[in-house]
């Protein structure tokens, strides 16, 4: 498939290419259908009434208004409005949308979403050129697990967590831009040359910080956006002969140095790129999906909230908590302490330890046969509600020892709560609800779309796209764009 003296981006290409023509196991073909439903439901959720944003005041909302007034020709569908767009703006509109209620999945160690940002762009190409369902999954895996090798070459056993992350990095929009550009040019029919030269380009458009993480503000939400929009241009450029320098990954002042000084490792970007016939070596299979819309490192702390009440804590008769979580994660959601009691908007409140203990301990969800944390509480009147918030300020964030020797291979929590009765109770889960030791089921991803997609579709036409998204590799040609044609909302 490739040979060891090529360049970086040339070995990554050549994998791709050959995902194209000798095809892809079984096994990724169904999780990358799996990971479209997915996709598919977080970005109609992001439609949906719960987000409590003012009309046309959300990100999603202004980058769609900004593509419909760049005009330009109709290739490719804005989900839930139907508006067609040019391919790269439609990548731009659906990657926001991907990523909005930060219910993407996840990959680890890296801690990065890579179909949030790989999807878009292969969606948007993919109905342009009138693919067919199954060359859609052929390039969303290949995007999705380039951009997932991207993250782990970051990946720093000594820190135990990702460099892009360490310096304040957003890993998803950088490697997601590149992995992008892969699935795009596979569906745009780049040869591994031109494939390469799209690398080369993308490599040049990929940016995020994630400031926004720890102190508010909505830029985030645009990062997989601009990630797939830039990995659809850079596709589009390499077709149009624009090319890239073929050490672009590995030069002195490549990809890998420039963002990650020398704290990278080649092994893990180029390990089995010739035997990816076989599913176990394929990082992409290995990223995880949420079962909760906020942040993936508050998940573990949700379960232990949810553990306890479900053993009869009452929110009631907390006095005081203690959130014990790895070093690194603890900075994402537990600091600054002061913004991390009191979110500021609805989509900090996602971010914050705190807020989502309190949130897990008092939820409606928690009471139902669901995942015990839902979109509600993450609205408006849930974020600002004063017992919550009062809860949410008598819960502490620490780091934990144990904790900290498991993280990011797996994301574990341990809550200690002391009680007005006198009482200490405890609970430690060693992975989150959806991790590696605990996958949700194919019925439990579903109930998730079903969630996501009924209120804005209602339930006849979310079953149908279930069902569209099911038979996409079995699809005719121009399956793509029929599949999102059913996302129209009304």
């Amino acid at each position: 498939m490739s040979r060891g003296g090529e360049g970086y981006a040339a070995r990554l290409a050549a994998f791709a290419a050959a995902c194209r023509s000798d095809g892809i196991p079984r096994e990724i073909a169904a999780d990358a259908a799996a990971r479209t439903l997915d996709c598919l439901g977080n970005s109609l959720g992001a439609l949906g009434p719960h987000t409590g944003e003012a009309a046309g005041a959300s990100p999603q909302s202004v980058a769609l208004s900004m593509a419909r007034a760049c005009g330009g020709a109709g290739e490719a569908t804005a989900l839930g409005s139907g508006v067609r767009l040019p391919a790269d703006r439609a990548a731009l509109v659906n990657g926001t949308l991907a990523h909005a209620l930060d219910f993407d999945d996840t990959h680890l160690p890296s801690v990065l979403h890579p179909t949030a940002a790989v999807l878009p762009a292969a969606l948007a190409a993919a109905e342009a050129t009138g693919a067919e369902g199954a060359a859609l999954l052929v390039a969303l895996a290949a995007g999705g697990e380039v951009c997932c090798r991207l993250g782990m070459a970051s990946y720093d056993p000594e820190l135990r967590n990702s460099v892009f992350f360490e310096k304040g990095l957003h890993a998803t929009s950088i490697c997601g831009t590149v992995g992008a550009a892969v699935a795009a040019g596979l569906l745009y029919g780049l040869d591994a040359a031109e494939l390469a030269h799209a690398i080369g380009i993308a490599c040049s458009m990929g940016a995020g910080v994630i400031e926004a993480n720890r102190t508010g503000g909505s830029v985030k939400r645009l990062h997989c956006g601009w990630a797939a929009h830039s990995g659809v241009c850079a596709a589009q450029f390499a077709a149009g002969g624009v090319t890239g320098p073929p050490t672009v990954l590995e030069g002195r002042f490549g990809f890998l140095t420039a963002f990650l000084g020398e704290r990278w490792t080649a092994q893990p970007l180029l390990v089995g790129l010739e035997e990816m016939g076989t599913a176990a070596n394929w990082q992409y299979a290995r990223t995880v999906f949420k079962p909760y819309p906020s942040n993936h490192f508050t998940h573990p702390g949700i379960d232990c909230a949810l553990a306890l009440r479900r053993a009869g804590l009452r929110a009631e008769d907390v006095l005081s908590a203690q959130l014990g979580v790895a070093a690194a994660p603890r900075r994402t959601i537990g600091e600054p302490h002061a913004e991390k009691v009191r979110p500021r908007t609805p989509y900090h409140a996602k971010f914050s330890g705190p807020y989502t203990i309190a949130a897990a301990l008092m939820s409606q969800a928690g009471d139902s046969a669901g995942p015990g944390l839902g979109h509600a509480d993450f609205s408006p009147a849930a974020f600002t509600e004063l017992r919550r918030l009062a809860l949410a300020q008598r819960v502490e964030v620490v780091a934990d020892e144990q904790c900290d020797a498991e993280f990011p291979h797996a994301f574990s929590a341990v809550l200690r709560v002391r009680t007005r009765g006198g009482q200490v109770l405890g609970k430690r889960v060693a992975g989150s609800l959806g991790g590696p030791g605990a996958p949700l089921s194919r019925e439990q991803l579903a109930g998730k779309f079903r969630l996501n997609a009924e209120p804005v579709l209602g339930a006849a036409r979310t079953a149908g796209l279930i069902e569209a998204v099911r038979a996409l590799g079995a699809g005719p040609r121009g399956a793509v764009g029929a599949l999102l044609a059913l996302t129209r909302i009304g």
